[in-house]
């Protein structure tokens, strides 16, 4: 009869802690973006934290911290959104009225392009015009434009929301700081997995997660920055709202920069500038290849790699499930899902399927 009441007494106490965790997920949902993007930024500086403790304490090390972070990140979004906004609106624009497609059709008149392609195409009864040849060309830019000048449009629209946001994400940064290691043992503490396997777990997520966002995003942000810079010194167009779309595509190690550079670099050749074209390629070949096999390697350093094809699906996928914030959400859930996996493997497989299995190499599928 006590092993009953005892059994009773605990599945009643599960039911309010259940129903206590989905109020608690309930009353911080609104604040998700926020929380995670808090967490984000105090991972990326705390080491900064790190070096302001040496000498002062806790909370003016971190108040300090906090202050950079609001001139290292804020300031720089402000100017970038307004003058994001004014180049975005102007290329649309520029889209919309036909003067790129124009300008396209112009350059493969003179280069009589589209003539030699025909002479290839008619092999296959296919001719194409001026028009079919560049409106995909035109197409995508417009959606480019467009999307940016919408995401640009939200936040100004929004600037109040977006002040309040980010003045959250310093509050919750400044307290993180200080309490992160409190706060992670009291998940510890709370989880009834072993505590060797919950370090573990926080040990290898830290790592994954600082290897592909904190590689991934200062690689996008230098990418981005210099291939503005290089645009402005050929006298390119919107030089920002190009550097601002690499910094993005950076991200995704299969396409990065490449597909810009090199769009621009046969924009360039098209145009007669030949040693424009050249400079291009070799500026653009220094750039992705000291970054991704120089930087990158040195900033991740021993640290887990996530492989590229799953970074890039994560990319695409979080981008397709929570927008322009999926950058960040989507390879954080690959991170937690492989994190998992990792500690299944080591601790709890052998317990399910004791049988050893092959290793992949000793395994032909094809």
């Amino acid at each position: 009869m006590a092993r009953t009441s005892r059994d009773m007494i605990l599945w009643f106490f599960l039911a309010l802690f259940l129903c206590s965790l989905l109020l608690m997920g309930k009353l911080f949902w609104p604040f998700m973006s926020v929380l995670v993007l808090g967490a984000v930024v105090t991972g990326i500086f705390y080491p900064v934290y790190l070096w302001i403790r040496k000498k002062l304490s806790p909370a003016y090390a971190s108040f300090l911290t906090c202050i950079l972070i609001f001139f290292v990140l804020f300031v720089p979004m402000v100017f970038f959104i307004t003058v994001l906004t004014k180049e975005a609106h102007g290329f649309v624009l520029y889209v919309r009225d036909a003067n790129l497609a124009n300008q396209l059709i112009t350059l493969l008149e003179n280069k009589k392009i589209l003539e030699r392609l025909n002479t290839f195409l008619a092999n296959f009864d296919i001719k194409l015009s001026y028009a079919e040849l560049v409106k995909p060309i035109s197409d995508l830019s417009n959606f480019i434009g467009l999307f940016l000048l919408n995401q640009a449009k939200s936040i100004a629209g929004h600037l109040l929301n977006f002040v309040i946001n980010f003045c959250l994400i310093l509050v919750i940064t400044f307290y993180l700081l200080i309490d992160g290691k409190r706060l992670v043992w009291f998940i510890i503490d709370l989880s009834p997995l072993p505590n060797d396997e919950d370090v573990i777990l926080f040990k290898k997520f830290k790592e994954m997660s600082g290897a592909v966002l904190i590689g991934n995003g200062l690689s996008g942000m230098i990418q981005g920055f210099l291939g503005g810079l290089i645009f402005a010194f050929f006298s390119l167009p919107s030089p920002i709202l190009w550097g601002v779309i690499m910094a993005f595509l950076a991200f995704l190690p299969i396409v990065g920069i490449g597909i810009v550079f090199i769009s621009a670099s046969l924009f360039m050749l098209l145009k007669g500038r030949v040693a424009a074209f050249v400079g291009m390629l070799i500026l653009y070949a220094l750039l992705s290849g000291g970054v991704e096999y120089i930087f990158k390697p040195i900033l991740v350093g021993k640290r887990v790699k996530m492989h590229a094809l799953l970074v890039f699906l994560s990319i695409i996928g979080g981008i397709y499930m929570s927008g322009i914030l999926g950058i960040i959400y989507g390879p954080l859930i690959v991170t937690f899902f492989l994190t998992l996996t990792d500690i299944y493997n080591s601790n709890y497989r052998s317990l399910i399927d004791p049988e050893i299995k092959p290793a992949a190499d000793d395994i032909n599928l094809i």
